[in-house]
């Protein structure tokens, strides 16, 4: 009987990745057909820029939905970390390397405050995060006024707007984060860990596995991760500001989520929540093309999030039908 359903599931997943997979590569012929703009160097440079910052956060995003929690603070906690490293650089001349790395250990620091008071607390992970949302959030504008940190040294611009070739270098690092994601996931005992406590969190527990050791170290790696892409956006700009990542909380649950990872946790392959991004970048990209109103956009991808969890659940319904049907059939 489990070895059924471990089959089950493996199919599941398998049809879920070659799905939107193919759904990805029908949506770029699509674009290329009724843009001709579409397929122009620059433009796919310029989408694949979009697209490497909310895959970050995206694949970041899916190990929480994978213990069945999320992040909704990472957005802001990208931008704190672009506009204390800029403070860095800018006001107190500290060398612009040495910056992001600092910047990088504080988005540690502050995933790991957000998974420990929902952890010890016991609180509520997208009440806590929601709340540390604004907490982070107003930081920000204490330390900016609502202002943007101009003069971010030079040196750095290569990591946010130069190329490899042809391939924009935040796609590279959003490759690099996804690498690493998959190995632990799929390679470690942590990764097994995690999927174990998604998949039942008290009978993880009773197993022996540190449940709210295991939480806090994913919350610590999604503000890594949050604080990696902000410090690359800040490259990318030129200048630090209180306005980056604001979309990037909804936009990585729904990565995510087009990408085959549950919301309810235990399912999934973090390499759906690129693929899920890509889908999204495609869409937003197009519609600018067709030079639809820019307030349709933000429409457009609030219809694309909800179509994408109702899609969710609609596959675990008929998930939870198929195994009841084998678990008939072998009896």
């Amino acid at each position: 009987m489990n070895s059924i359903k471990g089959k089950g599931l493996s199919v599941l997943k398998r049809s879920n990745m070659t799905a939107i997979s193919l759904v990805l590569a029908a949506m770029v012929v699509i674009a290329g057909i009724i843009s001709p703009y579409f397929l122009d160097i620059y433009n796919l440079q310029s989408l694949i820029r979009d697209l490497a910052f909310v895959g970050m956060i995206g694949i970041s995003q899916s190990l929480l939905l994978l213990v069945g929690e999320l992040d909704l603070s990472v957005g802001k906690i990208s931008s704190l970390c672009g506009i204390l490293a800029g403070i860095m650089m800018v006001d107190m001349n500290v060398n612009p390397f040495l910056s992001l790395v600092i910047a990088l250990m504080l988005g540690i620091v502050f995933g790991a405050i957000n998974g420990l008071l929902i952890t010890k607390l016991r609180l509520n992970a997208m009440v806590a995060t929601i709340g540390m949302q604004s907490v982070y959030g107003g930081i920000n504008l204490v330390l900016t006024k609502g202002k943007a940190i101009t003069g971010i040294p030079e040196s750095i611009y290569s990591l946010g707007k130069g190329n490899l070739g042809p391939i924009p270098i935040p796609f590279l690092f959003t490759l690099g984060v996804l690498i690493l994601v998959i190995f632990l996931a799929k390679k470690t005992k942590t990764g097994r860990y995690i999927y174990a406590i998604g998949n039942n969190r008290e009978a993880a527990s009773i197993l022996g596995i540190k449940v709210d050791r295991i939480r806090v170290i994913i919350y610590a790696i999604v503000g890594m991760i949050s604080a990696l892409a902000g410090i690359l956006y800040v490259a990318r700009l030129g200048s630090s500001q209180s306005s980056i990542g604001e979309s990037w909380p909804m936009m990585s649950i729904a990565s995510a989520v087009i990408g085959g990872v549950a919301l309810t946790g235990g399912i999934g392959n973090p390499a759906g929540a690129l693929i899920g991004a890509a889908i999204i970048s495609v869409i937003s990209n197009v519609i600018v093309l067709l030079g639809v109103s820019v307030y349709w956009q933000s429409a457009v991808s609030g219809i694309v999030i909800v179509l994408a969890i109702s899609f969710s659940s609609l596959s675990a319904i008929l998930a939870e039908k198929k195994q009841k049907r084998i678990k008939a059939a072998a009896n």
